[in-house]
């Protein structure tokens, strides 16, 4: 589970960058983040990587050589292309073609880019409610809202507009798998709620293969992310908001404080 980076970015300027990498000269070794430890048999390598702290190793602060360099004031397209894992990439922008290809409105169509966006480079368990979090202070409120419920209404069939249990979560969970109770409760508020159809139309555009084979630009996206996304000019992890550090983490994800 230890991951260390030898010099092969000593005290040169990082590529892409005019900085130099912090640091330099030394052996800066990679804490994994404690939750990644537990419950998968992994050995947790703190006091081995303690013991190993001298003049030539040190914890690993800043950015990380083996990782693409953010841009001083990122952006959410930043975040797309350099912290998303390729999965997450693809589907977030599958998702969001299909509606805006449905003729859905640029709320339905921001909400499904962003439904997934903790699973792309934050944590997967409760991920509605950390993508809502995540993405609350610079999206509509009925965006922030339909990413929070669409982790529970997944797990439920809506005929009326088509929706069934994926078969997908039959292979993820086994077919007998049922969602715990807060799961269950949060669909009732879903399902009673005006903003209900948003939420919806997220599991219906969500793309549970992940299909190989689309290729999609970013790009496509720019102008519907200007109306409907707040960029903060100083970029996202440096606003000062209340989820300022959640982006700092992914910019960051191997630090060790």
């Amino acid at each position: 589970m230890t991951s260390r980076l030898n010099e092969t970015h000593p005290a040169g300027a990082a590529p892409g960058g005019d900085e130099p990498y912090p640091q330099a000269g030394r052996e800066r070794m990679i804490m994994p983040q404690p939750i990644a430890l537990l419950g998968n048999g992994a050995t947790n390598p703190e006091k081995e990587l303690l013991a190993r702290l001298d003049a030539r190793h040190v914890f690993m602060m800043g950015d990380n050589p083996a990782l693409p360099r953010m841009p001083k004031a990122p952006t959410l397209l930043d975040f797309f292309r350099l912290r998303f894992s390729d999965i997450a990439f693809r589907h977030l922008l599958q998702s969001a073609k299909l509606a805006l290809d449905a003729g859905h409105g640029e709320k339905v169509v921001m909400a499904c880019l962003l439904h997934d966006i903790s699973n792309g480079a934050l944590l997967r368990t409760d991920h509605g409610y950390w993508g809502a979090q995540l993405v609350g202070p610079y999206v509509d409120e009925e965006v922030a809202w339909a990413i929070r419920y669409h982790q529970a209404l997944r797990y439920f069939a809506d005929e009326s507009v088509g929706f069934k249990y994926p078969d997908a979560y039959n292979a993820f969970f086994g077919p007998d798998y049922q969602p715990p109770e807060y799961i269950r409760k949060a669909y009732e508020e879903a399902r009673n709620h005006r903003w209900y159809m948003t939420s919806r139309l997220i599991t219906i555009y969500d793309v549970y293969s992940f299909q190989d084979g689309w290729h999609i630009d970013p790009e496509e996206f720019t102008d519907i992310i200007g109306r409907n996304f707040r960029q903060p000019k100083e970029g996202l992890g440096f606003d000062g908001s209340p989820v300022a550090h959640m982006w700092r983490t992914m910019i960051w994800p191997n630090n060790f404080l």
